[in-house]
């Protein structure tokens, strides 16, 4: 708001105080709607209001605006105060449009036409006037309206500098909108110019302006390097006296020169050897002035000086040219690692990644890994932790990696839980990159297993097992080291799913040692069976079925197991249907027949890690390249028949980290080559997708009912969306606060092609707009057996209710088909879970008790009871689970906050089962009424 003069609008301040005040809510809405009435009648009755009432009145509708209240009237009078000639009159009448008017106004084209009467007047003070409106509202009828009149205005040789500066933030916010309106041919020159322009605050505003049309049209705006670098020169050389009005605690125009050499930044180093020496000696004086006595103990000069270091250091680094200058700044930020500033520290660790991965630098680095080590351990910032775990990555070589590895393990003990998953990652690409001896990278990467299982993720596993599987010199070893890392009392699943493929493929290797007998590995294995999920029961269940074949005299007792009741009678199909074929496999195969269905594992072809392309996606550009190559990941087997998936002789279509890949947590499919599925190990949620081809031919039954239950996906993100005779759609699903990325696999199951193959989206009434969906096209042919993906990116706006839907349409055998599913995007998968302890949940659990906070029902159980399942789900919908919070120790308590880009809407819940009743009773509590209705009918349809 302008302030108010004493002797000017005395009404507007004796309002303003009034507002001040009212003791509540009701007294200021009160006093308001007075207000608001006294000026309508006003503006209605009154035909002679001057133009200081008018002013008066305007401004008082634009405070009750900026308060927090609708403002329906009033545009007409702030539009004709735009012809008024006495600046604080025209100032409020722009002030107010700029505020209040919609782009899609009636009055837009007044005021257009207002605006172009002020550009052509004489007075400066109306001319900026008008081109800040402009750059205030920027919309795209404003940027063809006067897309040629700004232009014009910046490079006119009599127009005054202060407008030249507006007109050039006017016209980088005008490009901003509509970026088609670029000033090219004979404006470029003239503009690249304004560099020498005599007014640094002209310059200030034209480097910003250039900057951005560098970055669409680089090659045009070329001619700016060279006056750019004359420009940064005089400023770097200047002292603080030369440029007085431009000095900022006696750095002469910072901004300026940060600006300067951002524009840089967007070339390679100039060609021409004058400019480029001018240009090095403007980086060695930046760099010299760092070292100098600080002219000044306040805070303020320290910040203005190290910006324009980090940013001469930050174009040092994009030149990537010169040798002498990498080391200095290297040694200059080696000095702020030790700084009390905690952001001079992240900011030197950050550069200092960079200079990590240049050739000329890479050895200074190394210089510093002491204290980049202590860093790691002793920083209070968990962010400065974060930026020293990715330094030490990034200095890594052959000659420090043993210790760096062994550093990093020992921090990862007790390493913050936020960057645990990172830190092992770069353990195992680091274990791999650098291993002379593989058996130091089988004890690596067990370690890790041991240290934070919970974050070691399916690539780092498979990973290990693929290098066991290709390298004969490390496959006895790994049985041992893992035959006796699984003898842990507390032996993490991640650790139970290595030993069981490992000691399925090799344990002949330890089976001569006493200790390490097939019995005694058999039993060792099957006493954490019990402990495990069904996918690594599968796992295990394979194991024994190739100790069928390595160790005949363990038969029956393998026979045994597949026998229980609790197998062959198993509510999970997966690990029903692999019990009874796994039995009828080793009572009616001979031996020969046994030792060709479960022969050893061939070697995996070679490919970039996956592990690498994780962490490429965890930090895109910021990732060195690491030369490791990889082959297949060991990928599940297909749900079809088990009997062939045991298998090692026919190759399929689909690589198991294709779901990773498309998901944008791997490498791109187009680099994937083919993979045989099956491996016979590894069984997990994607399984039953890649089994599609397979299954058509060998498991009729299976594929002659259509299978569609769209609840299911409410607390789950993977598995098998829709099924029928003709197709199979699998999903993989992922979320981060408001975004979402869905993996669509399309399977043809049929031996003919599906013409016309296409996919569209339909929202319920107005979700479009609440949920967004990018969706990437289809190819319109999917071939006989083949697999294809879609990918979906979803961005939750603003709270929904219900989901979208898929249409499927294609043409099978000249027959049209169509396909209506619901898309697994529940509000519910926007939830981040939230930890809170009982004094806190139940304060909040109180203050959400209104009638419109919270929705409750009590419903009958359906199957019965269960209440592990019950936490199953629970845990699954995406809120966090509270133990210990209730009283009761059978409720189940979460917390969770809902994002969307407009808002966050905490969510409290409480489930209470009564397992006499058979019944429920759910209670939702939210700042929203829909909300808490909706998380609360979404998941009572679970039980």
């Amino acid at each position: 708001m302008p302030a108010v003069r004493g002797d000017g609008m005395r009404g507007l301040s004796v309002f303003i105080s009034d507002i001040r005040n009212c003791k509540s809510k009701e007294s200021e809405i009160k006093r308001i709607n007075k207000e608001l009435a006294n000026i309508r009648s006003k503006f209605k009755g009154d035909r002679t209001l001057d133009g200081y009432q008018k002013k008066k009145y305007v401004c008082k509708l634009l405070f009750i605006f900026l308060l927090g209240h609708d403002i329906d009237f009033g545009h007409m009078e702030a539009v004709n105060l735009l012809s008024s000639n006495k600046y604080s009159e025209k100032q409020i009448g722009y002030l107010f449009i700029s505020v209040l008017v919609n782009t899609n106004s009636d009055l837009i084209k007044l005021i257009i036409q207002s605006i172009k009467n002020d550009l052509q007047s004489r007075n400066p003070i109306h001319l900026n006037l008008a081109m800040q409106c402009i750059a205030n509202i920027g919309s795209k009828e404003m940027a063809e309206a006067f897309g040629y009149d700004i232009p014009k205005l910046l490079v006119s040789g009599d127009t005054m500098d202060v407008v030249k500066q507006s007109a050039a933030l006017c016209l980088l916010r005008l490009f901003r909108t509509s970026q088609e309106m670029i000033p090219s041919g004979e404006w470029t020159s003239r503009i690249i110019h304004l560099l020498n322009d005599q007014h640094m605050g002209v310059v200030t505003a034209a480097t910003s302006l250039i900057d951005a049309l560098v970055k669409k049209n680089p090659e045009e705006y070329k001619g700016c390097i060279s006056l750019a670098v004359s420009r940064l020169s005089r400023i770097v050389t200047a002292s603080y006296t030369d440029l007085q009005d431009y000095t900022y605690y006696f750095v002469p125009a910072p901004w300026l020169s940060v600006k300067l050499l951002r524009l840089l930044q967007n070339y390679s180093p100039p060609d021409d050897p004058g400019v480029r020496g001018r240009l090095n000696e403007c980086l060695e004086t930046i760099l010299n002035k760092a070292q100098e006595a600080p002219k000044s103990k306040k805070v303020q000069h320290s910040n203005a000086k190290n910006a324009v270091l980090f940013e001469a250091i930050s174009l040092i680094i994009h030149n990537d040219s010169e040798p002498n200058l990498l080391v200095r700044a290297c040694n200059q930020l080696g000095q702020f690692l030790s700084n009390r500033e905690t952001n001079l520290r992240y900011l030197a660790l950050e550069s200092m990644c960079l200079l990590a991965t240049s050739e000329f630098s890479h050895e200074a680095v190394k210089k510093h890994q002491e204290v980049v080590i202590l860093s790691m351990k002793m920083e209070k910032d968990v962010s400065v932790r974060q930026q020293a775990v990715d330094l030490l990555y990034a200095m890594c070589d052959k000659t420090n990696a043993e210790e760096i590895v062994q550093e990093m393990l020992n921090y990862l003990e007790t390493a913050d839980y936020s960057i645990r998953e990172e830190m092992v990652l770069k353990v195992a690409i680091l274990a791999e990159k650098y291993a002379t001896d593989y058996t130091w990278y089988v004890d690596v990467i067990l370690n890790l297993i041991r240290i934070a299982g919970d974050y070691v993720s399916e690539e780092v596993w498979y990973r290990v097992i693929q290098i066991v599987i290709n390298r004969d010199d490390v496959q006895g070893y790994a049985a041992k080291t893992v035959f006796e890392a699984l003898q842990a009392p507390a032996c993490h699943e991640n650790m139970v799913k290595v030993g069981g493929y490992i000691l399925g493929e090799f344990g002949n290797l330890i089976a001569g040692d006493q200790r390490s007998s097939p019995l005694v590995q058999f039993q060792l294995l099957h006493s954490k069976y019990h402990l495990c999920s069904p996918m690594t029961r599968a796992l295990l269940l394979s194991t024994y079925v190739k100790f069928v074949n390595l160790f005949p005299e363990i038969k029956h007792n393998i026979q045994e197991v597949f026998k229980q009741h609790s197998n062959l009678r198993s509510a999970d199909a997966e690990l029903q249907q692999r019990a009874s074929e796994y039995l009828q496999l080793s009572v009616i195969a001979s031996t020969d027949v046994l030792a060709t269905v479960l022969e050893e594992m061939p070697a995996f072809p070679e490919r970039e890690s996956s592990i690498l392309a994780v962490l490429k996606k965890k930090k895109p550009g910021r990732v060195p390249e690491n030369e490791i190559r990889e082959g297949r990941s060991p990928n599940p087997a297909p749900t079809g028949n088990h009997t062939e998936a045991v298998s090692h002789s026919k190759p399929s279509a689909v690589s198991a980290n294709a779901s990773a890949d498309l998901l944008g947590l791997s490498t791109p499919p187009s680099s994937q080559p083919t993979a045989p599925s099956n491996t016979g190990m590894l069984v997990d949620v994607l399984g039953d997708m890649y089994g599609g081809q397979q299954q058509t031919q060998q498991n009729n039954s299976f594929a002659a009912a259509q299978s569609y239950n769209p609840k299911k996906f409410v607390c789950k993100n993977n598995g098998v969306l829709f099924e029928n005779d003709l197709v199979q759609i699998g999903v993989k699903s992922e979320f981060r606060q408001n975004l979402g990325r869905i993996a669509l696999f399309h399977g043809n199951k049929t031996p003919f092609p599906l013409q016309n193959y296409e996919t569209t989206i339909s929202s319920p009434g107005d979700q479009a707009s609440k949920l967004v969906i990018q969706v990437k096209p289809m190819d319109p042919i999917l071939e006989a057996g083949a697999q294809k993906l879609q990918v979906l990116n979803g961005e939750c706006v603003e709270d929904y209710v219900d989901s979208p839907s898929m249409n499927i349409s294609f043409i099978y055998n000249n027959v049209p088909q169509k396909i209506n599913v619901k898309l697994p995007l529940t509000i519910n998968k926007f939830f981040e879970p939230t930890e809170m302890n009982g004094e806190s949940f139940f304060a909040r659990w109180k203050n959400l008790g209104g009638e419109k906070q919270r929705a409750q029902k009590i419903f009958k159980a359906s199957p019965p009871m269960d209440l592990a399942a019950a936490r199953t789900k629970v845990m699954g919908f995406g809120m966090q689970l509270l133990d210990g919070i209730d009283p009761n120790p059978d409720n189940f308590v979460c917390a969770g906050i809902i994002h969307a880009r407009s808002s966050q809407i905490g969510c409290l819940l409480r489930l209470e089962p009564n397992k006499q009743a058979q019944m429920y009773r759910l209670t939702v509590r939210s700042s929203k009424e829909t909300v808490s209705q909706e998380i609360c009918d979404l998941l009572a349809d679970q039980f």
